[in-house]
């Protein structure tokens, strides 16, 4: 199944949300691919310090691919890993519509603010168009980065829910250090030490909802050939 995290405007997690997919997929028994097509590379940086700090490796293949490189590359890909998450970055590019125009899920997160969720009304565009080429693609958005402190998260969500060609989901993901620290090791939240069992808990939810929601997807489709 191919995931891609994506989205119109940058910061809103999406390489958090992609590598953290990626280790616990792996982690939980499947040959899995990182495609890092967004150009500042944070994926790849990522996965590069992961290689270096774990005695075993990152335990999943990743590769750097932009634009058409996607299109051409994918269908030799999908035949060799059973799952393809896609770091497609945080603007319209043509790395991001090819992420979104392969994908049997995609989901955007965004912050629970102003700028980020009058942004959703472009990427619903960009979805819309994406489907023309990709039209069982279901996309999904999500509040990252939240702050449980105050009411903005609820505003937000109720915009999303607004958004045509988008379903919003209600698994916020809290802005908490542990994320951060993980990274900087180059590791899953899952595996940071000491644990934090709320983070756990939020990126566990969601891995369940995304890779359920694409198992489904990918079986309706084979029941309908």
């Amino acid at each position: 199944m191919i995931i891609t995290v994506g989205g119109t405007k940058g910061g809103g997690g999406k390489t958090t949300i992609a590598t953290n997919l990626a280790v616990m997929r792996s982690n939980d028994g499947h040959d899995v691919l990182l495609i890092d097509a967004d150009d500042q590379g944070t994926a790849s940086n990522f996965t590069s310090l992961r290689s270096v700090n774990l005695k075993d490796g990152a335990g999943y293949t990743s590769v750097r691919l932009l634009g058409e490189e996607i299109i051409h590359s994918y269908r030799s890909l999908r035949e060799k890993y059973e799952d393809i998450i896609i770091d497609a970055g945080g603007r319209d590019t043509d790395s991001h519509r090819a992420g979104l125009g392969i994908a049997h899920i995609a989901l955007i997160p965004f912050q629970p603010s102003s700028f980020d969720v009058w942004e959703l009304g472009k990427a619903s565009k960009v979805v819309k168009e994406s489907r023309l080429l990709n039209p069982e693609l279901q996309a999904y958005t999500l509040i990252n980065m939240a702050d449980p402190r105050v009411t903005d998260n609820d505003a937000a969500a109720e915009y999303a829910g607004e958004v045509e060609g988008l379903k919003f989901i209600p698994m916020p993901i809290v802005l908490r250090k542990a994320f951060k620290r993980a990274a900087a090791q180059g590791l899953s939240v899952i595996e940071l030490r000491p644990q934090d069992q709320k983070a756990i808990e939020e990126i566990q939810a969601l891995y369940d909802f995304a890779f359920g929601i694409a198992a489904a997807t990918i079986d309706k489709k084979v029941g309908n050939e």
